[in-house]
């Protein structure tokens, strides 16, 4: 049993109602394994929604910014499957970081797209992502050092049981570790019992990430996706526009 984490919870408010998109996704069940399932649309908060929603995610490329992806297979990370280093666990029961949530989502984001590899976050995608978090739908988890320098840190998207990672940033060793340990702690905590991360690593797959096929995830997702589950704060569950 890894040591428990405590989290500084901030509060985002309830989830507010979005529009649906005035166009609809395509079914994922049959699109190319590795190539994208649609293209076009808009980055508005209820089409990034709705694209979670079908287990689809936008993936912007040089060549063209709204690209939508449903990769096969699809990598997650199983609530009693992550790894903890000794090294992690000594890390963490010493406390060396302190731990938030949704105290610093804008430096968390500017932080993923600074990192080498990050420059798929776009400034249109880091608009669209960081509007998700105002509206109480996109979170952080934040480490932070003793000094109250900002170490490291994730974010994502939440909907029902599912919290869709989307990158991470460390600038003291093992701190995005940290913030990866307390996020599966919290989606633990809440309920939210499937956690994409997308497309595997090397990295991910020795934090204990796996792949699974896509038809898998998309059953999982579409038995969870509509649960009324609140990820921080308290108040009503999600709210839809129909």
């Amino acid at each position: 049993m890894p040591p428990r984490i405590q989290i500084a919870i901030n509060s985002t408010g309830p989830p507010r109602p979005l529009r649906p998109p005035p166009f609809a996704f395509p079914d994922p069940c049959h699109a190319d394994a590795e190539g994208p399932v649609a293209w076009g649309g808009d980055f508005a908060p209820g089409t990034i929604i709705e694209a979670y929603r079908c287990g689809i995610f936008p993936w912007p490329h040089p060549q063209e910014e709204r690209l939508w992806f449903s990769p096969d297979p699809r990598a997650v990370i199983p609530l009693n499957g992550l790894h903890i280093s000794r090294r992690l666990a000594r890390t963490i029961a010493q406390q060396r970081f302190r731990v938030t949530l949704n105290a610093a989502f804008e430096r968390v984001l500017h932080g993923c797209a600074g990192r080498e590899g990050g420059t798929w976050i776009t400034p249109a995608y880091q608009r669209a992502y960081l509007r998700l978090h105002e509206l109480g739908r996109a979170h952080s988890f934040e480490t932070w050092t003793a000094e109250g320098a900002l170490a490291g840190g994730l974010y994502g998207v939440h909907l029902g049981g599912l919290f869709g990672a989307e990158s991470m940033f460390h600038s003291a060793r093992d701190a995005s570790k940290v913030a990866m340990a307390a996020m599966v702690q919290h989606c633990g905590e809440v309920g939210v019992s499937l956690i994409d991360v997308q497309l595997l690593t090397p990295h991910l797959e020795r934090m204990g990430a796996v792949e699974i096929p896509r038809e898998d995830y998309l059953r999982r997702l579409y038995e969870v996706r509509d649960l009324p589950i609140r990820f921080c704060g308290t108040g009503t569950p999600d709210a839809r526009e129909s």
